[in-house]
């Protein structure tokens, strides 16, 4: 709203004419998202202590996990928030991407946060059912992946997925598109989720994700750049670099209450929506098949879960001490604070490999 009312004055005052730049917008995203948080944060804490409102840690889980029973959680929503201020400010609003990701968020979101309503009533870490939860998801993806190939229309590869590290490599899919963007986004947002268990490392990872893609975001929105790198161009998507920035910034804001020893928990409603929200950035750039690389942290946690489980199952034995993989490495010897920043190194180095596909093609 706010980019509107200055960009129409850029023709009685010349320097206003800086809103048209998403770059410029990306940046005040970033500082926009990152106040909001920080001063809202405390209010937040407060209020949820007020009305009881903790964290209910799994039985299952490590002993010295017991300690954070108590902590405020549910701080997912100082996320939403500081994201959709700058996106109302920033963004141009008239661009379709910018409201699909948007309602992608916060319909995911919105799954996150009857699960954690019903964790709080019921003073356990059991809260919707996993095959109501993931119905869900899946429900909410379909939505978000028809409306994506509804504005997609008829643009080049609009049902293809393009292959990282190859010049004009595509794999078309066509009617199985949609399905399949749906079980994207809903595993996704599983996977961020189930990375959410250390204090930093969850909303750390996001963090550098979201800023991948938000130079891959800019890039597909920029025709010329888009040719030169031989990546697809996609019309409009250099609005949601403006979204992907707004996230980098609420993100920085979260990590400040959220680092050992956190005073804020994100729950649900934060880790199923920033899972969804990556994913669905990634599918509009049409870089789909990256996000393997881009998010190979949140790739491998979900994976040691898989294998686990499977292993038990079949086999009657254990892969890791405990999964998702960071408590296998917890339960080595590693301090909480060791594990979080050397995933968050590992999830950096997974980032630069996938900006480096840039230049591999």
């Amino acid at each position: 709203m706010l980019y509107w009312l200055l960009y129409e004055l850029h023709t009685s005052w010349g320097p206003l004419n800086v809103f048209r730049y998403i770059t410029f917008r990306a940046a005040l995203a970033i500082l926009t998202a990152l106040v909001i948080g920080i001063a809202f944060g405390p209010w937040l804490i407060r209020a949820l202590r007020e009305r009881q409102i903790g964290q209910s840690i799994r039985e299952e889980g490590p002993q010295s996990h017991k300690a954070k029973a108590g902590t405020p959680t549910m701080g997912g929503l100082l996320i939403l928030a500081a994201v959709m201020v700058p996106i109302l400010l920033w963004g141009d609003l008239t661009e379709p991407w910018i409201w699909i990701v948007t309602g992608t968020t916060l319909a995911f979101g919105g799954i996150g946060f009857l699960d954690d309503v019903l964790k709080v009533r019921r003073g356990k870490n059991l809260g919707l059912g996993a095959w109501q939860k993931f119905g869900l998801q899946l429900l909410a993806g379909l939505l978000a992946a028809t409306a994506i190939r509804l504005v997609a229309g008829h643009s080049p590869y609009a049902e293809d997925l393009v292959a990282p590290f190859f010049k004009n490599a595509h794999i078309p899919l066509g009617v199985m598109y949609i399905p399949f963007v749906a079980v994207v986004l809903a595993g996704f947002s599983n996977a961020v989720n189930l990375t959410d268990g250390l204090d930093g490392l969850a909303i750390g990872s996001v963090l550098i994700a979201f800023g991948t893609y938000t130079v891959f975001t800019y890039i597909a929105g920029n025709a010329r750049v888009a040719k030169y790198l031989l990546i697809p161009s996609v019309a409009g998507a250099g609005e949601v670099a403006v979204f992907c920035a707004a996230m980098v910034g609420a993100s920085l804001a979260f990590l400040w209450f959220n680092c050992h020893p956190a005073q804020l928990f994100m729950g649900d409603v934060g880790s199923l929506a920033l899972g969804a929200a990556i994913a669905c950035t990634a599918v509009i750039a049409k870089q789909e098949l990256l996000l393997v690389v881009v998010g190979g942290l949140f790739v491998a946690e979900a994976l040691s879960v898989i294998l686990q489980v499977a292993s038990f199952k079949t086999r009657g034995k254990r892969v890791f001490r405990m999964s998702p993989l960071h408590h296998h490495f917890e339960l080595s010897g590693w301090a909480e604070t060791q594990v979080v920043v050397r995933f968050w190194i590992v999830a950096l180095v997974f980032a630069l490999i996938g900006l480096a596909t840039l230049k591999l093609r």
